[in-house]
This record gives C-alpha cells, sequence and structure tokens, in this order.
C-alpha cells in the first residue's frame, strides 16, 4: 500500500478521452486471446491511461500504443513463452482492418518512450495486484447467506472469485475508477460481490481489517461499480 502514495497523478484531461474505452476494450480482448493474467491486462490500461494523459495522440498511432502497454506489461508479469509475439499482434483484426503493421523498431521506439515516461518503473500496484489477497477471506463459514448458514462454502469461494473478477473487469471500463486508490477497488470488488451473492454482513470485520477500509469509505466506489 506504500507503493500506492507513490503512483503518478491522473489528470483525465488526454485529447482523446471519448476514446479510452475502446482501447481499454481493445486491451482487455487481445489479452484474453494470449490467455494473459488479469495483472498483466490491469497494468497495461494502466499504462495506457498514464500515456494518454500526457500526450496528443493520433488514432492510428493509439493501437500502437495500447498494443506496446500491452507487450510491455505482459513481460514484466507474464512468464517469457507467455509474452504475445509481433507477428502474432499483426495478423490480429484490428490491425489488419486499420492496415497497420508493426515493425520490430517501431515497437522498440515505442517502448522505450513507454519506459522513459514512466521513468524506467514498472511497479505500479493496480487493484488486480490486491484481489487475491483479499480474495483469501472474502468468504468465510460464518457468513450468513440470506440470513441463513452457508450449504456450501466451496461453491460460494467459486462465485466470489469469478464476481471479483467480473467487477475488475468493470472497473477497467471507466477511468473514474483511477480517482480511487487501486488496492480500494479491489476491496470495493469483493464487497460488491457481496453485495450480489446475499452475504451477510455485507462487509464483516476481518475484511475490514485487512483491507484498512470501512464500509462508509467503500460506499462510492460500490455504487459506481454496481450501475
Amino acid at each position: 500500500m506504500n507503493t500506492e502514495l507513490k503512483l503518478p497523478s491522473y489528470k483525465g484531461q488526454s485529447p482523446q478521452l471519448n476514446l479510452r474505452r475502446y482501447f481499454a476494450d481493445l486491451i482487455a480482448i487481445v489479452s484474453n486471446r494470449f490467455r494473459l493474467s488479469p495483472a498483466a491486462r490491469h497494468l497495461a490500461v494502466y499504462l495506457l491511461d498514464l500515456f494518454m494523459d500526457r500526450y496528443d495522440i493520433s488514432i492510428q498511432q493509439l493501437h500502437v500504443v495500447a498494443l506496446s502497454c500491452l507487450l510491455l506489461a505482459s513481460k514484466f508479469e507474464e512468464k517469457e513463452d507467455s509474452v504475445p509475439k509481433l507477428e502474432q499482434l499483426n495478423s490480429l483484426g484490428c490491425m489488419t482492418n486499420m492496415n497497420l503493421v508493426l515493425t520490430k523498431q517501431n515497437l522498440l521506439h515505442m517502448e522505450l518512450l513507454l519506459l522513459e515516461t514512466f521513468q524506467w518503473n514498472l511497479c505500479l500496484p493496480t487493484a488486480a495486484h490486491f484481489i487475491d489477497y483479499y480474495l483469501s477471506i472474502a468468504v468465510h463459514e460464518s457468513d450468513l447467506h440470506d440470513g441463513w448458514p452457508m450449504v456450501c462454502l466451496e461453491k460460494t469461494k467459486l462465485y466470489m472469485a469469478k464476481y471479483a473478477d467480473y467487477f475488475l473487469e468493470v472497473s477497467l471500463q471507466d477511468h473514474a475508477f483511477l480517482n480511487y486508490a487501486p488496492s480500494l477497488v479491489a476491496a470495493a470488488c469483493v464487497a460488491s460481490s457481496r453485495i450480489i451473492l446475499r452475504l451477510s454482513p455485507t462487509w464483516p470485520v476481518r475484511l475490514h481489517r485487512l483491507t484498512a477500509y470501512s464500509w462508509d469509505f467503500l460506499v462510492p466506489c460500490i455504487e459506481r461499480l454496481l450501475v
């Protein structure tokens, strides 16, 4: 959580802000296709947000930037053999449709520009980096379901992970979530999942202690997720 305090500032001032959702979705689709981890996906979108916030970029160039962010994030978060190859990226529909071809030179230049923008520091925590830690105690046998003792703990844990993952993806779609600390977004994803699963108490003491967030503090973010 200390690293969170040193995160770069985000002003939401990109001239291409209206295209942000499209490129965040593009990163999500491509990362799913290559089976990349949520951590890589979230870091890629975060790098894109910070980069767009600092530069005025043409639409064509934004495709290159988005894919470069994904490549850089996957090199940082994944095993080497999971990192997408250049020819695989060039065969993507979004590239062929726009007659775009990524060259090695082109990518290296872009990666260097990204790294210089972030002062070579990619240790940037995202909500995806906190979620597993919170999920470890997100469901407990003492929880009640619809006011009754839980019938199947393992099944509920499975659903909890699925919903938390869903809300994590929702948080990627709106740059407004950058106004909250990543650990808070992760906590709100767990709380929203508990609401959907009708678990009570909605925000038990153990989760308050682990996350250091009170229910009242989470409410604005939860409301945004549930909308």
